[in-house]
């Protein structure tokens, strides 16, 4: 028997299952449709599982050099069992805590894979769920009035590097070692290839990075990617860059993998136990039955307006399936509108320059806003102030003092249009800049603003003043 409702969503990922608990809050009758387990890519394969693995790592690389804080210690192993045992648990409570709030929110949840029909006996317009139960039982059929697609997104691989889980993975594969390898080439120095390479590097791997970009995380600022490197070398990670690999050099032996890499037309031949491809993800755009409607895809992602509808005005598409910024954040934050807009409530387009977004190397990197020459391709008249965490007290006191906060500033508007932080806990540190770009306030009203000492956050305050020239321990 088909079950009607106002909202049916295709997968429970953070995006999924936050508009879920939205649409519950506005009173309307809902259900999730996951195939695999809610909490989706960013609770079991992404974010939640690597972060626990990066604080390992962390602790480790912290407890390797305690004797410069005067704690001496010996016999420092790791037990990498443990390592991820503390990450299942994590993972664990945490899904604990996601179903437990559709419960609370009275959302149904359908474990199996979600099809879009097209016009059928149960509507004249494409959008009733056919969904094919993970237990085996007969398809459920779901009717709603409107659907969000929220489908996420997967590793993207490489012709003729494709994952086997042994010699070549994947971040999901990686995340499954049971043991640490000796060695790794990671294949890509975006944001998921350096937080490996941080990770693995803390872990006492040997890591080679090959990234085809002039820089590693080139879409950061440039000298916050060029602090980065400088930081992940003096780790002991080797990094190339403009390397083309070339996939079909891939040779597989009894311990190790080889592969080639060409750099200005010099051939370079590299050895590891394992390889790591991080090229980016794809959207999960196959088998949800989008021929079966007028939506339009373009280079796997789905074409969406400002307020997420398709060429279906009645289904919406948010998250990693519409390209864009894939970050769990923002997949929430895109549910959130795409509810309020077809539940009829006042809602406005997400600025997307107020995004923060972050990198869990250690140190970490976090930025919102325009990069310098971002800005300065824009037509801005930029005006700038820098700040060495080295002049911060709590820094050194954390035994962190690498990395520094960069401003960018409108001269003729004083209008804040960047801020990029490499340094200890900057991915705490850039919630105060977000707020203050939401509330858009100037560099002159963050530089007033009385900041607690000892804390990082005075590096905040004194970029603030820099950018005038008025930073007072600089």
């Amino acid at each position: 028997m088909a079950k009607e409702y106002d909202l049916v969503i295709l997968g429970g990922g953070t995006g999924g299952y936050v508009a879920a608990i939205r649409a519950s809050q506005l009173g309307l009758k809902t259900a999730v449709v996951e195939k695999a387990k809610m909490g989706g890519t960013c609770l079991h394969n992404g974010c939640i599982p690597s972060k626990a693995l990066l604080k390992s790592a962390e602790v480790y690389a912290t407890i390797k050099k305690s004797e410069t804080y005067g704690v001496v210690t010996s016999d420092i192993g790791i037990d990498f069992s443990r390592v991820q045992a503390r990450k299942s648990s994590i993972v664990d409570q945490l899904h604990s805590g996601v179903q437990y709030l559709m419960k609370k929110g009275q959302i149904d949840v359908y474990e199996g894979n979600g099809r879009i029909l097209g016009p059928s006996i149960f509507s004249p317009i494409p959008g009733t769920i056919s969904v094919e139960m993970n237990n085996g039982e007969e398809n459920e059929m779901l009717i709603p009035k409107n659907v969000i697609i929220a489908t996420g997104s997967r590793p993207n691989t490489l012709p003729g590097l494709e994952v086997d889980g042994h010699y070549v993975m994947s971040s999901e594969e990686a995340l499954r070692m049971e043991k640490l390898p000796k060695s790794i080439i990671i294949i890509g120095g975006g944001v998921i290839g350096v937080e490996w390479a941080s990770m693995l590097s803390d872990f006492d791997v040997e890591v080679t990075i090959l990234e085809y970009s002039q820089n590693i995380v080139p879409t950061e600022d440039e000298e916050i990617s060029a602090e980065l490197r400088k930081i992940l070398k003096n780790k002991g990670i080797k990094i190339v860059t403009g390397a083309k690999v070339l996939a079909e050099t891939l040779e597989k032996h009894e311990s190790t993998v080889t592969i080639q890499a060409e750099k200005k037309e010099e051939l370079n031949t590299y050895e590891a136990e394992k390889i790591l491809v991080s090229v980016g993800r794809i959207g999960n755009v196959e088998g949800i039955g989008l021929e079966n409607t007028e939506i339009v895809v373009t280079n796997n992602k789905i074409e969406t307006n400002e307020y997420y509808q398709t060429k279906e005005s009645h289904i919406y598409a948010i998250g990693d399936c519409i390209g864009g910024l894939q970050l769990a954040h923002v997949a929430s934050h895109e549910g959130i509108i795409a509810v309020e807009h077809l539940a009829g409530q006042k809602t406005s387009p997400l600025d997307y320059t107020t995004v923060s977004k972050c990198i869990y190397t250690n140190p970490e990197v976090a930025s919102i806003g325009l990069t310098e020459s971002e800005a300065l391709e824009k037509g801005f008249k930029v005006k700038k102030g820098k700040f060495s965490f080295k002049a911060i007290g709590k820094a050194l006191i954390n035994g962190n003092q690498d990395g520094f906060v960069k401003m960018i500033t409108d001269e003729d508007t004083n209008d804040l249009l960047g801020v990029h932080i490499i340094g200890g806990h900057a991915t705490d540190l850039i919630g105060e800049v977000a707020l203050a770009k939401v509330l858009d306030a100037t560099a002159w009203e963050i530089g007033k603003t009385i900041h607690p000492h000892p804390t990082l956050s005075e590096a905040i305050g004194e970029v603030a003043l820099a950018v005038d020239g008025h930073a007072l321990h600089g």
